[in-house]
């Protein structure tokens, strides 16, 4: 019998011996029972286990405003005045035009600027300062190499350059290179499947320099490698401008030796190998808009045996998408930090990694692998702004994983879903977090407070066993309903995560209490 007809038959009961006994007037016994009906109406209304709920159990969406505290990790920019073209001057201009013949024009050749052309392929030697070199014109069996003993400007002009046995455009100098895009032309570099040894000479990519290799302009160059990378510097290597399209690579699309710093362009790599690549050294990327297709690592700061070295990665800005059939999204070898920027990375392996820390502090971060962790610290973790969404593996595989390492949240909001979690440490964390047991894909889950202020409505990617929740909306003392399935009308949202909309209940699944900054609520917690 339902709780309603259960009511009424007491109510009954009672108002047949009110009667009898005379005590109810006909007023009162209207009262009764209408308050009766009214609070049975109210009682069946209510959300059970299992149960629906009408509209008004509908409750609005807040829109996610990160708290931030302050930032901890790397902050720095590599800014260096030197990398800037305008900093410095190239007054004398020597030009180089593909066609069916080479044309070369060279006002220097008396004054410290030496050409050769042999095949189509034109060789530079330079000991004077202040010189641009212009590439114009298609080659498709031909080749620059340039020797110099001063920084130069290298613009490309609408050239397109194939080399059979070697790269297409070879700077054996250990100076700056400035190579520049000029406005609105389309350039393309492609190498040789196998090079022509010269003595000792490294040359490893289509576009390779043993010095500074800095990309500037509002032109595009697409670039293919076929040996080995496709831009490559023994130095560092910094894009300032331009869009850049590594269309193939039998290993890297970018590789340096030292460091990779990006300021702005539009990168879209394409390789066998990793995206971008620092050998022995840093990657600071301030801004920038980049799609990486690759199968082994999207971005990458490594090194080898010499422990000096600090591979740290720095995320200032910019928009990255990282899509890895095999390898990992973001890895540092050291610190990962991540102070602003979109980050995407869809992959195999971890989501991110860093070997020592990973610190973010602001941003959107949506991690998602589909065999290990999705953000990984063989350190320490700090989360202190910015929004965070880390899907993870099924067990023993983690949304967030620091190997029972210190784990602080201080700010900004986090959804990591997984077979496990890493606990966040309570006695450094100073905002709260609960961890949660698992739930079914292609479903919302929807955390509201027992006040019913919403806390969290989420788009679940793939079915998990633990969820890491945590979020300024949370309150220390405050019991919460966790409630799966059930809609979102006019609604938008981030990666999942909804920003705005109205959500209409589905089923409660399950209720918690903030008693601690810490709330363990159900799940599993991993190593």
């Amino acid at each position: 019998m339902k709780r309603s007809e259960v009511l009424i038959q007491r109510l009954t009961n009672l108002l047949n011996r009110a009667v009898r006994s005379r005590f109810a007037s006909g007023s009162l016994i209207i009262i009764l029972i209408l308050g009766a009906l009214i609070a049975c109406s109210k009682s069946e209304d209510a959300v059970t286990p299992g149960g629906t709920t009408t509209t008004e159990n509908a409750v609005a969406i807040d829109s996610i405003t990160t708290t931030s505290t302050t930032k901890e990790g790397n902050t720095g920019t590599a800014a260096n005045a030197d990398d800037i073209l305008a900093n410095s001057t190239f007054s004398s201009t020597v030009t180089v035009g593909f066609g069916s013949s080479v044309t070369i024009t060279n006002p220097l050749a008396a004054s410290g600027v030496a050409i050769t052309e042999s095949n189509g392929d034109v060789v530079i030697n330079a000991t004077a300062t202040g010189v641009e070199y212009i590439l114009s014109g298609t080659t498709t069996n031909g080749s620059v190499k340039i020797y110099s003993d001063k920084k130069f400007k290298l613009t490309l002009n609408g050239v397109n350059i194939t080399n059979a046995d070697g790269p297409a455009i070879n700077i054996q100098s250990s100076k700056r290179a400035f190579v520049v895009l000029t406005d609105n032309t389309t350039n393309s570099l492609t190498d040789g499947t196998t090079y022509t040894a010269n003595g000792t000479e490294d040359m490893k990519a289509t576009l390779f320099s043993e010095g500074q290799l800095i990309v500037s302009g509002k032109g595009s160059l697409s670039v293919k490698g076929n040996y080995k990378h496709a831009i490559c510097s023994d130095d560092y290597v910094r894009v300032m401008g331009g869009t850049i399209t590594v269309t193939g690579a039998v290993s890297d699309g970018i590789h340096s030796n030292d460091a990779f710093i990006a300021d702005g362009g539009t990168l879209n790599i394409t390789t066998s190998g990793d995206g971008i690549q620092c050998e022995q050294g840093y990657i600071v990327i301030n801004s920038g808009t980049f799609t990486i297709n690759v199968v082994d690592k999207g971005i990458s700061a490594n090194y080898d045996a010499d422990t000096t070295i600090d591979p740290y990665v720095t995320i200032n800005g910019g928009t990255i998408t990282v899509n890895s059939t095999a390898g990992e999204g973001i890895e540092s070898k050291s610190i990962l930090t991540i102070n602003d920027g979109i980050i995407t990375a869809k992959t195999k392996d971890d989501g991110l990694n860093a070997g020592t820390f990973i610190y973010i502090n602001g941003g959107t971060v949506y991690a998602y692998s589909t065999s290990n962790d999705a953000i990984d610290s063989n350190g320490k973790i700090t989360v202190t702004g910015g929004k965070v969404i880390a899907v993870g593996s099924t067990a023993p595989e983690e949304g967030f994983d620091c190997d029972r390492n210190t784990f602080k949240i201080t700010g900004g909001v986090l959804v990591g879903i997984a077979g496990a979690t890493s606990m966040p440490t309570a006695t450094v964390s100073t905002q709260p977090s609960v961890i949660l047991g698992g739930s079914s894909a292609n479903q919302l889950i929807h955390i509201r407070s027992n006040e019913g202020t919403e806390a969290l409505t989420f788009l679940i990617p793939r079915t998990y066993a633990t969820m890491l929740f945590s979020s300024p909306k949370l309150k220390t003392g405050q019991t919460y309903t966790v409630y799966t399935g059930g809609s979102v009308s006019n609604g938008t949202s981030l990666n999942g995560l909804y920003t705005s909309g109205t959500y209409s209940i589905g089923s409660q699944s399950s209720t918690f209490t903030t008693s601690s900054m810490v709330t363990r609520a159900g799940g599993s917690t991993g190593p």
